[in-house]
């Protein structure tokens, strides 16, 4: 896998953590554009099972987590949780993970009228990662 978009193609799967609920999304490099999955409302184990499944299916060669932060950059207790989840992820799926700043993610999702937010969020989020790397 590279981490240019001009590389050889490779499939992401974007997460916008949440305690209870996580939005999933995913896109490929070739297309360059993220598209909403679904939302796993589950907690622990079951939700890395459910986790587990989707990448079994979709065989991301990276993943991507939206990273929150106060507006003025600050972290606080849900930057924390979202990196810990970053790192089990890449702990029990063996992939590399890459962070991205989720503020305003699900405003614009609220904005954009999407049904699932937690999955428009995540797609938002891959969606971002991908134009970060564009102008790389």
């Amino acid at each position: 896998m590279t981490s240019q978009l001009n590389g050889p193609l490779s499939t992401y799967l974007a997460f916008d953590y949440g305690l209870k609920r996580v939005g999933v999304a995913t896109g490929n490099s070739l297309m360059r554009t993220a598209q909403p999955l679904r939302t796993i409302a589950a907690e622990g184990d079951a939700r890395f099972s459910q986790i587990g499944l989707l990448i079994a299916e979709w065989r991301p060669d990276a993943l991507v987590i939206g990273v929150p932060f106060h507006p003025d950059g600050a972290e606080h207790d849900n930057t924390v949780r979202a990196r810990k989840f970053g790192r089990q992820l890449s702990g029990r799926f063996h992939l590399p993970v890459h962070e991205v700043d989720e503020r305003y993610s699900t405003t614009e999702a609220i904005a954009d009228g999407a049904r699932d937010l937690d999955a428009a969020s995540a797609a938002i989020l891959l969606q971002q990662y991908f134009n970060n790397l564009q102008e790389a």
